[in-house]
């Protein structure tokens, strides 16, 4: 799949949070693979742009009819049952179908601040995180869902954060982006008896539009960041999350994937896709090279955190057991329960 790829001409999707990052990689992917795509957020012509970015649906329709395909533009705030009523509505009256609903609303950045733990957090915004991140999934599927099940096919995919069992860092954010594949898990379980697919698509370390922002350079010159962040190196562009998804929609196996948890990467070694520089990243096996490293020598306060942020990632996963004991002992923490300490083998 790393020419053409696979087609969905004839198909119809929904890409909710099209607007930037994975969401604009994967609408963009749809569209060039052939299905008509509606494209669905908040920033759209004539409203106030969402987290103060730039970003429009607009450009990422633009990119889509540049590429041959087809979108349509739909302001919808995803927490209000009636525009998403009215987004099934008219999806139904126009396309007359749905045969793939990409979830990838999120727009919760701005509410978290990373330096505080559970007990320090500022709540004071919660219920509208919570509304904006998670809530409005429920809302999205419970109204799109019945296009699919009527016509007894289809895909759903939860565009979620880490592809691992383990702690993703800050309790507000990991409260949602697990709760998120733990609703496509359960979403998958009721469409058993169906022929609708759910599952969750996890990038790995993304180069979305504020990320390249925030390292200070664009997509032509990404590896000039690389000096910054080592990490860097094995980034992805949105677009492998959205070859991802065409994949998985054009795979007629697809239902054997149902409730899982799915790596873009990993995606693209079982599918033979690559991104669009040619290369399939692998910044899992990067990231635990690195922290083995880490671990080999006394930890320093940088090397302590990346060592504990990989640790609580990976703790609960059995194929990476002799490395959780690795980081586990350089850390320190040799009196943890079973909920915390490395997973059994199996």
């Amino acid at each position: 799949m790393t020419g053409e790829g696979p087609r969905l001409d004839g198909r119809v999707a929904l890409v909710a949070g099209a607007t930037r990052g994975a969401g604009r990689g994967i609408a963009r992917a749809l569209g060039e693979a052939g299905a008509l795509v509606f494209c669905t957020g908040r920033s759209a012509a004539g409203y106030p742009k969402g987290m103060d970015r730039p970003e429009m649906l607009d450009e990422t329709a633009a990119l889509i009819r540049e590429a041959g395909g087809q979108a349509v533009v739909v302001r919808v705030d995803h927490t209000r049952e009636d525009e998403v009523a009215a987004l099934a509505a008219r999806i139904r009256d126009e396309a007359g179908r749905l045969d793939i609903l990409v979830d990838s609303v999120w727009g919760g950045d701005p509410m978290i601040d990373w330096s505080r733990r559970f007990w320090e957090a500022d709540l004071s915004n919660l219920r509208a995180y919570v509304d904006q991140t998670l809530l409005s999934h429920v809302i999205t599927s419970r109204y799109l869902a019945p296009l699919m099940v009527e016509a007894d096919r289809g895909l759903i995919v939860e565009v979620i954060d880490g592809h691992f069992a383990g702690y993703r860092g800050h309790i507000l954010y990991d409260l949602v982006k697990a709760a998120l594949a733990r609703l496509a898990y359960g979403m998958a379980m009721e469409l058993a008896r169906t022929g609708v697919t759910a599952l969750s698509l996890s990038p790995g370390f993304l180069r979305s539009e504020a990320v390249l922002e925030h390292f200070g350079v664009r997509e032509e010159n990404w590896r000039d960041a690389i000096a910054k962040d080592p990490y860097f190196a094995e980034s992805e562009t949105p677009r492998l999350s959205g070859r991802a998804a065409v994949a998985l929609a054009a795979d007629p196996n697809v239902k054997r994937k149902a409730g899982l948890v799915c790596f873009a990467s990993d995606l693209a070694r079982e599918y033979g896709f690559t991104d669009v520089d040619g290369r399939v990243p692998d910044f899992p096996n990067l990231f635990d090279a690195k922290v083995r490293e880490l671990a080999s020598r006394p930890l320093d306060g940088d090397g302590r955190d990346l060592a504990w942020a990989r640790y609580c990632q990976i703790h609960q996963d059995p194929k990476r057991r002799e490395l959780a004991q690795l980081l586990a002992e350089a850390l320190g923490l040799d009196d943890l329960g079973p909920g915390l300490a490395p997973a059994a083998r199996v």
